[in-house]
């Protein structure tokens, strides 16, 4: 059972950077991939952007060009980069970790206002 912890959420002027952390305990599975979906009120879960085993990435068209996906391998941790933050940003964001099994952090909400 894969244990995911997340950090980093909070308010923050359009414009400005977040990084939301995404730290794993507990794989004994292989690492496939990881990374984080976001939801805004009264609607379904969608992929913010991922990172593979291979290290290959994958973003939103939402958030291409603003956003920079990372994994640390020696603390298990991943990490998202957001930059140039837009008030539509605001939502939970979810991370994932997929092994044979995918589980997921408590979400961590990121709130863009002046």
């Amino acid at each position: 059972q894969v244990q995911l912890v997340e950090s980093g959420g909070g308010v923050v002027q359009p414009g400005g950077t977040l990084r939301l952390s995404c730290a794993a305990s507990g794989r004994i599975s292989p690492f496939y991939q990881m990374g984080w979906y976001r939801q805004f009120p009264g609607k379904e879960r969608a992929m913010v952007a991922n990172i593979k085993a291979d290290g290959g990435t994958y973003y939103a068209d939402s958030v291409k060009g603003r956003c920079r996906i990372s994994r640390h391998m020696a603390n298990n941790t991943g990490y998202l980069q957001m930059y140039a933050l837009k008030a539509e940003d605001t939502a939970v964001y979810y991370c994932y970790d997929k092994g044979s099994q995918t589980f997921w952090g408590q979400g961590t909400q990121v709130t863009v206002s002046s």
